[in-house]
Parts: C-alpha cells; structure tokens; sequence
C-alpha cells in the first residue's frame, strides 16, 4: 500500500463554505448513496474490529477468515474514498486550478485552528475510527470523516460531537490504546484534534470543511 493520506478539518466562513457546496456537496451525496459504501458501513457498525495487534500482517494468520475479510471491509471503507480525492486537485477531468492545498487548508481564517493528520502507507480516519469505535462514530456529521457544515450546523451538532469524542480517563486510555499512529513531539492527536476544531469553530461562529484524500 504505497500511498499517502491526509485527514484535515478546517474553519471557514459561511460565504466561503457556500462557494465551496457546489464542489463538494455532490461528492459527499454521491458516496453517502453508494450501496457498497453503505454495506461496508453497516457491516463495521454490526460487527466492531478487535485490537488492532491482533490482526498480523496479512490480517491475521487465515488470509481468508471471516475477521480477515472484515478488516479489509474496513480499510476499504476508510481507503477508497471515492469521488472525494476529486477534492485534491480538481480531479481527472478538472477545467479550472482548483488543488485542496491551495484553495481550502490554506485559507483556514486561523492556522492555530486547523486539524491535520498526514499518513504514508495508512489512514488517519482508519485509526481514529477504530479507537472511538463504531457507536461514537454515528454520532459524527457528514460521511466517514468528510463533511460541509455551515456556521449553524456546527454550533447545531457540536453536542453530538461532544458525545462521541469526550471521554472519562479511563475511556481515553482505551481509544488511546487502539490509536495505532505514530505522533512527532507536540503534534495534536485524532483523538484530540477534531474535538478542539469543532469547539473552536462554534465559539468563533464558523464552519467547518472536513475531508480525507489520498495526496499520491
């Protein structure tokens, strides 16, 4: 598997996230209805992964055991985003020099807010959504990690927000323990991060741009 991903949240304005809807609203509609995006969904949300040190290389001894094929199940969920890497550089067939970089994550009204986590060879959104676990990932707006949320829809769902990402110490020690990323001093962990980009966002009254692409 040699690609690399990012998972980046971002504050922007209302007037800013209106001109992006029109690009990513359809990518987000289109991926939320897709029957096999959906199965894999429901398949994780049914049947919870164990700690990730038992899977071995391959996925566990039995390449073609059932907990093998769900583990797959998962990281194609997280891993084939669909239209959504469309959202990078404009896509294939892209008229215009439009590039994620560029036009949303650098233009985050502050860089102190922004949230990011860059992985080679993984997926934050794999690790994240393993370690809070399927029940406080429904909770989350939007599809898989990625959303568009206007000023309002931020400050309207920050208390399901709060619900699937506080934790007790004893909570945050499991997630923790299931967080298998590697962090350099000081950087803002998936567990941590988004929490603050959305309290920050409601306080500020912004909104927020969520989204998970491969980067190559």
């Amino acid at each position: 598997m040699g690609i690399t991903s990012a998972w980046a949240i971002t504050a922007h304005p209302d007037t800013f996230i209106a001109q992006l809807a029109p690009r990513m609203l359809p990518l987000l509609q289109a991926w939320q209805s897709d029957p096999v995006a959906g199965r894999l969904w429901r398949r994780w949300q049914e049947a919870p992964l164990p700690d990730f040190r038992t899977w071995g290389h391959g996925f566990g001894d039995d390449y073609c055991s059932g907990e093998a094929e769900r583990i797959r199940d998962f990281y194609q969920m997280i891993g084939n985003f669909g239209p959504m890497d469309d959202m990078y550089d404009g896509g294939p067939d892209a008229t215009d020099d439009f590039h994620l970089l560029t036009h949303v994550w650098d233009r985050d009204e502050d860089p102190e807010r922004l949230f990011i986590h860059v992985c080679w060879k993984d997926y934050a959104l794999a690790s994240f959504f393993h370690a809070i676990g399927p029940r406080r990932a429904a909770l989350l707006p939007g599809w898989c990690g990625n959303f568009l949320l206007t000023s309002a829809q931020v400050r309207h769902s920050l208390p399901d927000v709060e619900k699937a990402l506080s934790f007790t110490p004893e909570e945050k020690a499991v997630a923790a323990d299931q967080d298998w990323l590697d962090y350099s001093e000081g950087e803002e962990s998936v567990l941590d991060g988004p929490l603050r980009a959305w309290r920050q966002a409601a306080t500020a009254g912004l909104g927020l741009c969520g989204v998970s692409v491969h980067i190559y």
